[in-house]
């Protein structure tokens, strides 16, 4: 029995797919992806964008393969990776089959818009004579016109209808290694669609909200959509979509898992936001330990607190924790355990060598 059943959350048990070696749905950890805004066809641009999504902890990468040359890029892009990458498609079935045969691990593509049956039927043959699997990606800007007649205007209703019928296509050719996303711009309408669809099908589902804006609002749309869709249990796999750097997309994306106790990697801080109480600058001191304690990839939680009042309390349940005290003595914690006193121009160095000691405590466990 959990001791704070509270933070429990029951996910739903969907279907297992692969992407690459990168298991989406059922029991696995909710992966985190982001896509790159090079030219795909500048191979070198974009493989050193995929390393820094990568770096950054992301498990999946999509790039965009508008036209010949940029799927063929593939073959020589996926050689100098470490994660799978999702090809995005849109209406030409040859760039699909292109992608499949050039290394994607999978096609974000809308089967309804390939075309005839012949064109889906060798795209799925494709698919499944190079292990890759598929992602139906329905959008409210794009929806069928006869689905758009039918409702007057993007619903649920309507994103959830074009992604079964497009189910269906796939199901119907036997094709049942698929992932689906029903997204909007609209916060209401994601999430509303997202839990109608998750009630009518058992597929793994990518969460996203998909033009959110730039990093602020994006990030504020983002947290909210997804988290309310991760806290019902809904969801498999999720990509913050914003007008920035895509190595900001997977930074947002996992500290939306980390919040909700879904993923645990590198460092949690727990800070305060600091007031006439602090005995040391807290913004300053969290602004640097974020960048210099970057490359810790084991999960450690670690509190920064101004002051007395709440300093203890939270450095009770955070493996390392900094509480303010008089005439620049802080406190350290190790294990919510008083530990030393630790002189203000000291903290960012001592933090730092007791948080690589923990983590290299954990590794070694």
């Amino acid at each position: 029995m959990s001791l704070r059943p509270f933070r429990n959350i029951d996910r739903k048990k969907t279907k297992v797919i692969k992407v690459g070696d990168v298991k989406v749905g059922g029991n696995n950890p909710i992966s985190v992806q982001s896509m790159t805004n090079t030219l795909t066809t500048d191979v070198s641009a974009t493989i050193k964008q995929i390393q820094a999504i990568h770096e950054e902890g992301a498990d999946i990468v999509r790039v965009s393969c508008p036209d010949e040359d940029s799927s063929k890029a593939l073959k020589e892009i996926t050689k100098n990776i470490q994660i799978p990458v999702i090809a995005d498609i849109h209406f030409h079935y040859k760039r699909a089959i292109e992608a499949a045969e050039n290394g994607a691990k999978c096609l974000r593509i809308n089967p309804g818009n390939i075309g005839d049956k012949k064109k889906i039927h060798d795209v799925l043959k494709a698919a499944k004579d190079n292990d890759c699997s598929i992602r139906i990606g329905v959008n409210a800007g794009s929806l069928e016109r006869d689905i758009l007649e039918k409702y007057k205007e993007p619903c649920p209703e309507a994103l959830v209808e074009s992604a079964l019928r497009n189910i269906k296509i796939l199901e119907d050719e036997d094709f049942f290694n698929f992932k689906v996303s029903v997204k909007s711009s609209d916060v209401f309408l994601s999430i509303a669609a997202y839990r109608k669809l998750s009630n009518a099908m058992n597929y793994p589902l990518h969460l996203g909200i998909t033009e959110a804006g730039g990093f602020v609002t994006g990030s504020v749309k983002s947290a909210i959509g997804l988290g309310s869709l991760l806290l019902d249990g809904i969801g498999d796999t999720i990509r913050v979509s914003l007008s920035d750097d895509p190595v900001k997309e997977v930074k947002i994306g996992n500290e939306i898992l980390k919040s909700l106790g879904l993923r645990n990697r590198g460092v949690k801080i727990i800070s305060c936001p600091s007031c006439a109480r602090q005995a040391f600058q807290v913004i300053d001191t969290v602004r640097i330990l974020e960048e210099k304690l970057s490359h810790i990839k084991t999960p450690i939680t670690l509190s920064i607190i101004g002051c007395v009042v709440n300093g203890p309390g939270e450095a009770a349940l955070t493996d390392i924790g900094i509480t303010g005290g008089g005439k620049g003595n802080n406190m350290l914690y190790l294990s919510g355990v008083q530990s030393e006193k630790v002189l203000t121009r000291e903290i960012i160095n001592k933090v730092i060598s007791e948080v690589e000691k923990k983590a290299a405590e954990i590794e070694n466990k």
